[in-house]
């Protein structure tokens, strides 16, 4: 490039000293690329439900089979009253026994009728599968405990949802008794899973992460290098 008119022409030593220094304005306005938006594994969410399910209808099959009180019949007589059957794994405290829970968590609404109890459990099932989708759409990689928490509970609001369905009621057939005088609620694995379920919610409600503010942390230095 000529020098106007009356003016020097530039050394080559000045000419490469403006252009590197252009060169590093212009360096200071590129941003680095967005890392892609995380987006959690729906096939672990369908594998942990999917196991946990199965090992509570399994277990529900088992204690229909083998544990529900039949009647006990001979030939001339009518039928008389019901054989209850039970299994002793730890004498005095942990049982299988067969029991019909046509309500909630501790019997709520078990003695409402049909036509109010079911829809409303329906209705309470399936919101919690939906809102645990959408929550589960919006895991950050650090929670860990909620990643397995979710799908937990959602195997198990499912296992009892399929019961409500199939029967009318829910299958229970673990009882604990935590006293002589005391006996723990009976219960089944679907229970289970949701209790784990939602104490490792708890666990990522009350952990001192804060995945949003790691991920502005992270894009920051990712502008900044």
């Amino acid at each position: 490039m000529n020098a106007p008119a009356g003016e020097p022409p530039a050394s080559a030593g000045e000419r490469d000293r403006e252009g590197r220094g252009s060169s590093q304005e212009g360096d200071d306005d590129v941003v680095a690329p967005a890392r892609p938006a995380y987006r959690p594994s729906y096939v672990f969410l369908i594998a942990v439900s999917a196991v946990t399910l199965a090992a509570d209808l399994g277990t529900k099959w088992w204690a229909k089979d083998r544990l529900e009180p039949q009647a006990l019949t001979d030939l001339t007589a009518a039928p008389r009253p019901l054989s209850f059957r039970k299994i002793e794994v730890i004498k005095d405290h942990l049982n299988m026994i067969f029991a019909k829970n046509h309500g909630g968590a501790w019997g709520i609404l078990g003695d409402e009728s049909e036509a109010i109890r079911r829809p409303f459990f329906l209705l309470v099932s399936l919101a919690a599968i939906v809102f645990i989708v959408s929550l589960y759409r919006k895991l950050h990689p650090s929670q860990t405990a909620l990643r397995w928490g979710l799908p937990l509970v959602l195997g198990g609001a499912l296992g009892n949802l399929v019961d409500r369905i199939r029967y009318g009621y829910v299958i229970d057939f673990i009882q604990v008794r935590l006293t002589s005088t005391f006996v723990w609620p009976t219960f089944n694995v679907a229970d289970i899973a949701i209790v784990v379920g939602v104490g490792l919610m708890a666990i990522d409600m009350f952990s001192p992460h804060r995945p949003e503010v790691a991920g502005k942390a992270s894009g920051a230095k990712a502008s900044a290098g």
